[in-house]
């Protein structure tokens, strides 16, 4: 079967990889010259299932509030008349409690443990290298009262058999002896063993490399216009040079997915959150991160990419805009210098932003539509890297006519 792939980040070229081995003959369009220049480009870098959760969750609100007037804030919200934007707060506050958030949080940590599971395989099959390490994640809490509310987490990592260990402020420095050299408070963490870290922008362009030595098609540089359709049908992609046509196509364009397919009448309750993050080389490796610690006082990472830390975080609600303000550029230096003072050289770190494609539920949309040959994968929101390779794999299964490995049907575009 020959199927073109729209979108050609983390997400379109696992897809495509994974289709190329199911032994179809695949084509990846993309506007960028690239892959992986937009929001795959410079991401946080870990690959965390066992902290996969949803933004909704109960108490968000409140803490929504007092997070718009902090200095550091996590959460950033710019109103704007965009009914798009609304639609969706409302529908993520209506997420925001006990009952949806441990359906979200279940069916996310599933297909994130899936997915780094595909990776680890993935890697031993194909020697993929991307700064990658093995070190496990660390969610570091300032207060008493962080680490007190986790119980809920705790919870859903038992029933799923996530191995998990919680630490003191000893236990953690421990864990990172980075932290020694900070004069914070740590009230202690919440620390995942199994997690890992790498460069998504690394892996994805070589793993588009070994898929186009494989057979894959990429067009790159063409931007796309639209979906052609014919009764239940889609019979092309239409793009600055014509119209590219196939037998079956996938979209995995991220937060641009909601544009393309909603000519064709299909609500896909995607919208961008902005992330930012800044790339600082490494001065003094004994002070750096040895994996990734979650700042959960600044939703930020702090994660070791090879001679390099990569800081990123924070969620603005501001619809499709790429600026880069200093005040939030301040809060990833604050969230560095003040748990491991001296490690890199903020002055020469490279400062990005992305817009994450973020579903209502925090739950990506993989899977068929009511068009007969017209498949999703998009909505990862922060989890792109996390669950790449688990979503090629399903959806690599579900064009193929493939029961997959893991429960799927609360996944697609139809619980909505």
């Amino acid at each position: 079967m020959r199927i073109v792939i729209a979108g050609a980040g983390v997400i379109g070229v696992t897809s495509a990889w994974y289709l190329a081995q199911a032994g179809h003959e695949v084509v990846v369009i993309d506007r960028q010259d690239g892959p992986a220049l937009e929001t795959s480009f410079a991401n946080a870098g870990e690959i965390s299932p066992g902290y996969a959760s949803p933004w909704a969750a109960p108490g968000i609100p409140a803490k929504a509030v007092k997070w718009l007037f902090m200095q550091h804030a996590p959460l950033i919200l710019r109103p704007q008349f965009d009914m798009a934007m609304l639609r969706w707060l409302i529908a993520m506050l209506g997420n925001c409690n006990a009952r949806d958030y441990a359906v979200n949080k279940g069916r996310m940590v599933r297909l994130a443990e899936y997915s780094r599971d595909r990776l680890v395989e993935l890697r031993g099959a194909t020697g993929i290298a991307y700064d990658e390490r093995s070190q496990g994640t660390l969610q570091l809490f300032r207060e008493e009262k962080q680490l007190a509310g986790i119980e809920k987490d705790i919870a859903v990592l038992r029933a799923d058999g996530v191995a998990f260990e919680v630490l003191d402020r000893a236990g953690c420095i421990a864990a990172e002896p980075g932290l020694a050299g900070s004069n914070q408070p740590l009230a202690g963490g919440l620390r995942l063993p199994g997690d890992e870290t790498g460069d998504c922008f690394k892996f994805t362009n070589a793993l588009a490399a070994m898929a186009q030595a494989a057979g894959v098609e990429f067009r790159l540089g063409e931007p796309i216009r639209g979906l052609v359709r014919d009764g239940d049908r889609i019979t092309g992609v239409r793009t600055d040079r014509g119209i590219v046509t196939g037998d079956a196509y996938l979209v995995a364009l991220g937060s641009f997915s909601t544009r393309i397919v909603a000519p064709l009448g299909i609500r896909l309750p995607v919208y961008p959150v902005k992330g930012y993050s800044i790339t600082v080389p490494i001065v003094d490796a004994n002070r750096a991160p040895v994996s990734t610690l979650l700042d959960e006082s600044y939703k930020v990472a702090i994660t070791r990419l090879g001679d390099r830390i990569r800081v990123g975080g924070m969620a603005e609600i501001s619809g499709f805009n790429n600026d880069l303000p200093d005040a939030r550029r301040a809060t990833l230096e604050y969230s560095l210098g003040s748990l491991f003072p001296g490690a890199g050289d903020v002055a020469q770190a490279s400062f990005w932003s992305g817009l994450r494609p973020m579903t209502p539920d925090s739950t990506p949309v993989i899977g068929p539509t009511r068009y007969r040959n017209l498949f999703l994968n998009t909505g990862h929101g922060t989890l792109g890297w996390t669950m790449a390779c688990g979503s090629a794999q399903v959806i690599a299964d579900l064009m193929s006519g493939v029961t997959p490995a893991i429960e799927t049907a609360d996944l697609a575009i139809s619980r909505y």
